[in-house]
Order: structure tokens, then C-alpha cells, then sequence
């Protein structure tokens, strides 16, 4: 049963500022302090990945009506750690908040990360220690027990920010490596090359404390790697996830990527579901044996592939037909899935279809007309597989400041995209 506000828009926040590009967003305190009677999770921190700006939200006055209580202007950061193009947040035992920078002030490929106190939310300056600067860097996730954090590599801001352009690639300008740091010292272990181009993304441990492995996205190349502690105290990669382009006629380029970007873990570890964003499903995975991922389910959501559309498949491994196109309450869907929320029992996968705002305008031009949906997937927890709720729809695409493009989820009490155990 829904309640009667349920898939209804109940209150709306705006920005001081336009074109921040709020591309992900993290609380000022783990799951770990909980019961804490001095430690709150009540301040949404969203970071702007195109103005370098982070807004801290009060999300504990009013659950239901949050409200703007601070503005960390991009001069202030700039000044004491010269970092901008702020993406991936989350939150450290101690009460400091990190912030993954894609580069630097002017969109050079100079990462880092941005510590901010989350009592004070005074700018401390950066993360990593001085000796160990990173080429890039886009998400990263944290093991306590392993005392490690590990970065992702998105590429120079500067050409991967703009639209994608198939002349950058074999230059250098789209990212290779993941990072390994030490968490206590700060300073850079080990640097792992995942190929040219690889552009690894979103990074997911298992929420295991215990556990070693963890996952990490590569959108260009269509993968899911598997990275892990080994005996000897290194951290190896291994692809377990390859997604077969589809040759195609009708598109901007004979192949269509599956463009993998965001994963999610369920709670209990034996499930992890991705987005395909260009070939439109939603797939899940039984990772029970981390090694070898075994795809249980699968839905199509939306994408660039559906039948009766301008694009025809002309070769496909995976399937012998194109996909219907996605319909939901006499809704046509624009774009693909893309950010990935799931409910802590595991049984409700929300999705949204917003990737970014210059890919969105190249791929999908209706979505930005339109506006965009979330979406609820029943999950079987038990043997896998994916279904859409025909019930459940929210539709931003007649909002009253014009049609709007939704993308990340949170729950305020805890969720499987941002909690981390020690």
C-alpha cells in the first residue's frame, strides 16, 4: 500500500546558483556513529561538479521540508587546496567529510581531496598528503579494517566534463588507474593500471568490514572489475564483467557501449545491480563467489536500442531482438537508467535516468525536453531477477520551474550506496 503523498513531489529546495551539476551527495556522519548521542546524521552534503561549490543541506530540523544551511563558495576551497569539479562525498568517523575532486582550479587532471569539518564545515584543505598528488580522480570507498581508501580515475576535467568525443580517446585524457591509500597515513600505496581509457568510475567495497572486495564501474569499455587484497598485501584488479557493444546503423558511431556507470551492493552482499545507461537495462548479479558474478536479472528500462526507434541493431551476442520500448502509465521513457538506490531489505531497486547534463543533451535531447522519471524494480532476493512496479512512478517532467532531471537517492536513516561499517 502507498501513502497518499507517496510518488508526489512534497517539497522543493532551489539553489542559490544554476549549472552546479549536484552529481552525488553524501551525509556529515556514518552509520558507524549511530547511538552516538553527540553525533547526528542530519546534513545532506551535496558537492557541484561543474561550479566546485558544496551546499550543506539540514535535513534533522525538518525530515520532510529540508532547508539550505550552509554554502561553501568555490574561492574558499580553491584557495586553501587549489582543487575543483567536485564529485563523490563521504563521511569519516572522526567528523571530517571528504569530497573527491576531479582536478584542479583551471581543469587539469590534478586531483585530490577536499576535507571539510562537519561540525564547523570550516575547509581544512586537502586529504592526501603532500608527496603523493594523484593524476585523477573521481569517486573512492573505504575499507577500516583494511585501513585503506581507494580513488577512481575519471580523466582530465577539461575534455571528459565536455561532451564525449571520440577524438580524446588513445590521448591520455580519459582515465586509467585506481589508487590505493593508506587511510591513516594519507599516503599512496599502490597504483593499479587499469588500461587505456578504462575510465574507472563508481567504487563499491562490500559492506562486509570484514571483506577485501570490492567493485569498481568502467563505462567506456562496457566493464565491471573485481578488485581485492591478495596474500602477499597488494590489491589486485581482474575483470569479471564484460558487456558486448552492439554494432549498429542509425547512431553516431557503428558501436553502441553499454556505458555501465553505476552499481549498487546489496546490504547483504550477495547481489550487485548496474545500470546499463546507452543499452537501457538494469541488470543483477548473484556475487556470492566475488570472483565469477552470475547475471540473475535483467529489465529494460529505456535506452538508445528500443525497437521502432532511429537506431537498428545489426549485431547483438546477448539478444536476438531489440528491446520493446519503455512505457509506464502512458509515460514514454527518454534516456537509460542510470543512478541506483535499493531499499535496506533489498527488495525495492529505485532508478532514475539522469546521467549528466552535456551527455544527456548529446544522447538524449528528449530527456532534457521531457524530464525524467524514478522508477521502482522489485528484486528476488532469494534467486534473483528484476521486474518494473507498473504502480509506481514519479514523473519530474512537469515541474513548475520546467522539466527536471533527477539522479541521486538517499535515505536519511541509512542506505546501501553511502553507509560504510568498521
Amino acid at each position: 500500500m502507498f501513502s497518499p503523498s507517496s510518488q508526489q513531489v512534497i517539497h522543493r529546495l532551489h539553489m542559490p546558483y544554476l549549472d552546479d551539476e549536484l552529481h552525488h551527495s553524501g551525509w556529515n556522519a556514518p552509520v558507524s556513529t549511530f547511538g552516538d548521542t553527540g553525533i547526528e546524521r542530519n546534513c545532506l552534503v551535496l558537492p557541484g561538479l561543474r561550479s566546485g561549490r558544496v551546499y550543506v543541506v539540514d535535513t534533522g530540523s525538518d525530515l520532510c521540508a529540508p532547508s539550505l544551511c550552509k554554502v561553501i563558495e568555490p574561492r574558499e576551497i580553491i584557495k586553501k587546496t587549489d582543487l575543483g569539479n567536485l564529485s563523490s562525498s563521504h563521511c569519516l568517523c572522526n567528523g571530517d567529510v571528504l569530497i573527491s575532486a576531479l582536478g584542479d582550479a583551471f581543469g587539469n587532471g590534478k586531483g585530490g581531496i577536499l576535507a571539510l569539518d562537519s561540525e564547523t564545515w570550516e575547509v581544512k584543505g586537502n586529504w592526501e598528503s603532500k608527496e603523493d598528488v594523484p593524476a585523477g580522480m573521481f569517486d573512492f570507498w573505504y575499507q577500516p579494517q583494511y585501513n585503506v581508501l581507494i580513488t577512481s580515475d575519471l580523466g582530465e576535467p577539461k575534455f571528459s566534463l565536455n561532451q564525449f568525443s571520440i577524438d580524446n580517446l588513445r590521448k591520455g585524457r580519459y582515465g586509467r588507474y585506481l589508487h590505493v591509500w593508506d587511510l591513516s597515513t594519507h599516503h599512496l600505496l599502490q597504483t593499479i593500471d587499469m588500461g587505456e581509457d578504462a575510465t574507472p568510475l563508481e567504487i563499491r567495497f562490500l559492506h562486509n568490514p570484514n571483506s577485501c572486495h570490492g567493485y569498481v564501474t568502467c563505462p567506456l569499455e562496457g566493464s565491471i572489475n573485481h578488485f581485492f587484497k591478495t596474500e602477499d598485501g597488494c590489491w589486485r584488479v581482474e575483470k569479471v564483467i564484460q558487456i558486448p557493444n552492439k554494432k549498429v546503423s542509425g547512431w553516431r558511431y557503428p558501436e553502441v557501449p553499454a556505458f555501465p556507470f553505476a552499481i549498487v551492493i546489496s546490504l547483504n552482499d550477495k547481489f550487485l545491480y548496474l545500470s546499463n545507461w546507452l543499452h537501457g537495462d538494469v541488470r543483477q548479479y548473484d556475487i556470492t563467489d566475488p570472483h565469477c558474478p552470475k547475471l540473475v536479472g535483467q529489465v529494460f528500462v529505456g535506452g538508445c536500442l528500443e525497437k521502432g526507434g532511429p537506431v537498428t541493431v545489426l549485431e547483438d551476442p546477448e539478444l536476438d531482438c531489440q528491446p520493446d520500448p519503455f512505457v509506464i502509465q502512458g509515460r514514454k521513457v527518454q534516456g537509460g537508467p542510470q543512478k541506483l538506490q535499493l531499499s535496506l531489505d533489498g527488495h525495492r531497486l529505485y532508478v532514475t535516468n539522469s546521467l549528466y547534463t552535456p551527455w544527456d543533451k548529446e544522447f538524449y535531447p528528449k530527456l532534457v525536453r521531457e524530464g525524467s522519471v524514478m522508477l521502482q524494480l522489485h528484486a528476488n532476493t532469494e534467486k534473483g531477477g528484476l521486474c518494473v512496479n507498473p504502480e509506481f512512478l514519479v514523473d519530474f517532467g512537469h515541474e513548475p520551474s520546467g522539466p527536471a532531471r533527477a539522479k541521486e537517492m538517499r535515505y536519511p536513516g541509512g542506505d546501501c550506496t553511502s553507509d560504510i561499517w568498521e
